[in-house]
């Protein structure tokens, strides 16, 4: 990593783009500390005070703009749905797939639609979040008269700006930084959380300790990081690779194809994404209840509420709640296949195959040949499932069981290197193409 970034900075476009990047990077994390106007600084020790674990997720995302109550409390999960959803839809309509097919013109069609989008829902999520707060007490101004609806809708405009800067940032990154600028906005912002999580774990396990202690407990928590790093990483990288023979073509004296290649089939083919659906899924009930002041009582509806949030599971003195964690590994299993579903169509690629005169060995073309990739597809799907869920509960059950307070979880860290491979991927990618002069260069 650090050999490929010595050589980045030694081309000068490399070097422009990298440091372009940095200097956005520093532009998100001044704006993660720019304060909302109108709302009260109590809610900084009522609100996450008592619903901070509940919450964990959605802050390691924003930064910890959402604790600190910034202009980028949204972060850039707006622009992460209305991304998913347009692909689902492309998916659903086939006349959208169609344009999002058509080179670059369907790409800025649809990169227009996700704006736009995104703009919409950044004001439902901060019209939900201003009312949520206003209705748990935390705004200076809040009422039916003119200056709390002066607040309110001061607060949407800002929260919406918010949004939409870190999406700017984000493009502006992908044209003139390095890598997708959507997922190093991400990632900064996870990473940003990460030393007051590491001084959380020192305090806690390390300090105030003997020598010996101290140091077996700093070994173990180094040792679960880095194994569970390796595990992303390995679960990253890995694939089943299907072998394809093209068969010979005689066209006038010449003789073409004949070649052999192979279709990879990532492990991990829906990549964090069934991690984010299931952690949505079960957190935004959670979040909302804690918007609203509750969620901390004894009703049936709080220990439902128990249930969903994370903070809550194996832990040792109310075991019932673990049964949500349970749910949590059948939503991320189901959400993964579903996600790869809608990614990866094997009779497309079957009849392309049989177009392009290419074969799997032993399989014959057509149907038989979707049937095969669909059940080596469906069998590669549950082992990255399988390992999603290794890498997503070991977290969850060490801050459990040992009540270790942190923000970054499996998700976090499935993302982080994700992000960083696929960064350090593409900056490769470009120093072999300013390095490649082709065979007709001196």
């Amino acid at each position: 990593m650090f050999k490929t970034l010595r050589n980045a900075f030694k081309i000068k476009d490399l070097r422009r783009r990298i440091g372009f990047t940095f200097l956005m990077l520093i532009i998100i994390r001044i704006g993660a500390w720019i304060k909302l106007p109108g709302v009260s600084k109590d809610v900084y020790n009522s609100l996450f005070g008592n619903a901070s674990d509940s919450m964990s997720l959605i802050n390691a995302m924003s930064g910890g703009s959402l604790e600190n109550m910034s202009i980028f409390a949204l972060s850039i999960t707006p622009y992460i749905t209305s991304s998913i959803i347009i692909q689902l839809l492309t998916i659903a309509f086939p006349r959208l797939e169609e344009i999002a097919r058509d080179g670059e013109t369907g790409r800025r069609f649809i990169t227009k639609i996700t704006r736009y989008v995104s703009v919409g829902l950044a004001i439902l999520e901060s019209t939900a979040m201003t009312i949520g707060f206003g209705r748990g007490g935390y705004l200076t101004y809040w009422g039916l008269n003119v200056k709390g609806i002066l607040n309110v809708i001061t607060l949407i405009t800002v929260l919406t700006a918010g949004s939409t800067v870190l999406m700017w940032i984000g493009e502006r990154i992908t044209d003139n930084g390095v890598g997708n600028g959507i997922s190093i906005v991400l990632i900064i912002n996870i990473i940003s959380r990460m030393p007051q999580d590491v001084k959380t774990l020192f305090s806690q396990f390390v300090k105030g300790k003997t020598i010996a202690k101290g140091t077996l407990a700093a070994a173990i928590i180094v040792a679960i990081i880095v194994g569970v790093v390796l595990l992303v990483v390995i679960l990253q990288g890995a694939e089943r690779r299907i072998p394809v023979q093209y068969s010979k073509k005689l066209q006038g004296r010449r003789t073409f194809g004949g070649t052999s290649t192979n279709i990879p089939l990532k492990v991990n083919t829906g990549g964090v994404m069934p991690v984010i659906f299931a952690d949505s899924l079960m957190q935004t009930p959670v979040i909302i209840t804690a918007m609203l002041g509750k969620g901390q009582g004894t009703s049936v509806w709080d220990k439902i509420m128990h249930g969903l949030s994370e903070s809550y599971w194996f832990n040792t003195s109310a075991w019932i709640y673990s049964l949500g964690a349970i749910l949590y590994v059948l939503l991320i299993i189901a959400f993964a296949y579903f996600y790869t579903a809608i990614t990866f169509n094997p009779l497309e690629i079957a009849d392309d195959l049989k177009k392009s005169g290419g074969f799997i060995p032993g399989i014959r073309p057509g149907r038989p040949t979707s049937d095969y990739l669909t059940s080596v597809l469906n069998s590669v799907i549950f082992i990255g499932a399988i390992g999603l869920t290794i890498v997503s509960i070991i977290p969850i059950m060490l801050n459990g069981l040992f009540n270790a307070n942190v923000s970054f979880g499996g998700t976090s860290i499935i993302i982080v290197v994700g992000v960083v491979i696929e960064t350090l991927q593409q900056i490769e990618s470009q120093m072999m193409v300013r390095n490649y002069h082709g065979f007709l260069s001196d």
